[in-house]
């Protein structure tokens, strides 16, 4: 909770700290890694600090959290603070990187600000991050002593035992640990993070949904992210893609991730774009291995069955969940001609498994007067716009907006909104 004098303070200057955190955030940035380049080097992403995607999610937090502060102080933001330090733990930060982001966020607000960043003003903000930071450092020492590790003890060694390609630009990675120790339990929706040594040396980490698993094994899977206009094509994406082959050994995080599959017997709706119908066959997965009977709306939208991951595996799924039922749409319509399935160690050919089943729907996925099972949970995931347009939808329908959970892709521009 925040002190009196320091709500008040906060209060008055959010709009000017508000309106000046995209320069704050990009001047933070750049000084701290013009400084300290090390923390590039395995912890940020460049990629996101090149197309300001991680400026603008730091700014989005802080302002959600400072918000959140003031107009409920007797809550804690349990929500925006569980989704931040999933992604922490995924990457090891730890408490000492804590005071370093410290020292260069608050010269960028003082730079920035100029005399309106009186001692008063950078004391109450001082408070607001003290307040978040702390927070966010207890929960992400749960979440390690949870796991058996430290922020410093999160990676481990893993061999790539198999490669397939699902799609011509997305492939699954089946892992088993190099050093021979025991796999790490992990929840349907969770992902790892994946670090390899980019060709000018610098370490660069990225997180990817575990999607299934054995015993003895887990399995990721990975979408080439391609060049979209000014924005450069995903570094690591294309890297795993290009070369990574079964032998080779990749440094993997311990799971993480807080969107999960909830326990019960409640309805499940499972609603997804593109590659983000990842934690969906995680989901599935699980619920096959349980020999589950709960009702299970299975709702995904593609652009081609070409395009669609894990396309023939979910059908599979479906068919084997005595509840399940599923609908896709198509954005370019149906081509069973276009190669749909996947071949083991490559693209191309492949069966025509799901066709004509009824539930295959051309155009944009709109559940405008979808009959959706009454009480259900709804997990959403893929593209922002995407999520908004469906949760609107879903809200609507009567979905109380507590039962919708959303996993993002990248830096979170959704926090504040959803």
């Amino acid at each position: 909770m925040l002190s009196a004098e320091s709500a008040a303070t906060v209060r008055a200057t959010v709009p000017a700290v508000a309106g000046a955190l995209d320069t704050i955030t990009a001047r933070f940035y750049d000084t701290m890694l013009g400084e300290r380049p090390e923390l590039l080097d395995g912890l940020f992403n460049r990629g996101n600090q090149a197309s300001g995607e991680q400026r603008r999610a730091l700014a989005g937090s802080i302002a959600a959290f400072a918000t959140l502060l003031l107009e409920h102080p007797d809550e804690r933001p349990d929500a925006l603070l569980s989704r931040i330090a999933h992604k922490h733990v995924s990457l090891g930060v730890t408490e000492d990187q804590y005071v370093i982001v410290h020292k260069y966020l608050f010269d960028a607000i003082a730079s920035t600000l100029g005399d309106a960043a009186t001692p008063a003003v950078l004391m109450a903000w001082d408070e607001v991050y003290w307040l978040m930071s702390g927070a966010l450092i207890a929960l992400e020492a749960r979440l390690y002593a949870g796991r058996g590790r430290t922020g410093r003890g999160v990676w481990r060694p893993w061999r790539v035992t198999r490669r397939r390609q699902e799609t011509p630009d997305t492939a699954s990675l089946t892992l088993e640990p190099e050093d021979g120790g025991p796999l790490p339990a992990f929840l349907p929706g969770q992902y790892v993070s994946v670090r390899t040594r980019m060709p000018d040396g610098v370490r660069q980490a990225r997180q990817y949904s575990l999607t299934g698993g054995d015993g003895g094994s887990r399995r990721i899977t990975v979408k080439r992210l391609r060049a979209v206009g000014a924005g450069p094509a995903g570094e690591v994406s294309t890297l795993l893609h290009d070369t990574v082959v079964p032998g080779d050994v990749l440094m993997v995080s311990t799971p993480a991730g807080d969107v999960t599959l909830s326990e019960g017997d409640r309805p499940l709706v499972l609603v997804s774009a593109g590659i983000g119908c990842t934690p969906m066959v995680a989901v599935l997965n699980r619920l096959a291995e349980q020999g589950s009977d709960r009702r299970v709306l299975v709702l995904h939208a593609d652009r081609s069955p070409g395009e669609h991951a894990h396309r023939e595996e979910t059908a599979a799924l479906v068919g084997a969940l005595p509840g399940a039922t599923a609908r896709t749409w198509y954005e370019n319509g149906v081509d069973w001609e276009d190669g749909a399935g996947g071949v083991e160690g490559g693209a191309g050919g492949g069966a025509e498994g799901g066709r004509g089943d009824g539930g295959i729907v051309p155009g944009l996925m709109d559940l405008d007067g979808m009959d959706l099972p009454e009480g259900a949970e709804v997990y959403l995931c893929g593209p922002l716009p995407f999520m908004r347009k469906l949760r609107g939808q879903l809200l609507s329908a009567g979905v109380p907006a507590r039962r919708i959970r959303y996993e993002v892709f990248g830096p979170d521009l959704w926090l504040g909104e959803a």
